[in-house]
């Protein structure tokens, strides 16, 4: 699994004009991606590493804080352009595979305590944040 994870003041995603997931102030907003070898281990590492990584302001975590996030799915993580002019998917897991998998991430992180919001899997989604810093880290597990 891969993940960007981006500290911002306030995100928020909208699908067709209405708003799906939102958080106010201080927090994450992540875009997961979910590659073919890819397990619920995997995911719950992941949520783990999330919960705990201290990168709020003052080398804080969210589970320091009760900082919220914002988890998206986004199979473009594993796009691959290197060769030509159009990225491939292939290193990408299917969506039958990467749902299920994103979902075992948010499960563990609300299992952590978290408070998280969401995108809507697979929807042509509109990511509006405020990057704060700007940070942005990819964390792999």
């Amino acid at each position: 699994m891969r993940a960007v994870i981006q500290r911002v003041e306030g995100a928020s995603v909208t699908v067709g004009g209405e708003t799906v997931g939102e958080i106010v102030g201080e927090g994450l907003c992540v875009l997961v991606g979910v590659t073919h070898e890819d397990t619920p281990a995997k995911a719950a590492q992941l949520a783990r590493k999330l919960w705990s990584l201290r990168i709020l302001d003052g080398e804080k975590s969210c589970s320091d804080t009760g900082a919220p996030l914002l988890v998206i799915s986004q199979f473009t993580l594993y796009g691959d352009a290197r060769k030509g002019r159009r990225p491939t998917w292939n290193a990408a897991a299917p969506g039958e595979v990467a749902e299920p998998l994103v979902d075992e991430v948010i499960a563990a992180l609300r299992q952590l305590g978290a408070h998280v919001e969401t995108g809507r899997f697979g929807a042509d989604m509109k990511v509006s944040l405020t990057n704060d810093g700007p940070f942005t880290v990819l964390v792999e597990v």
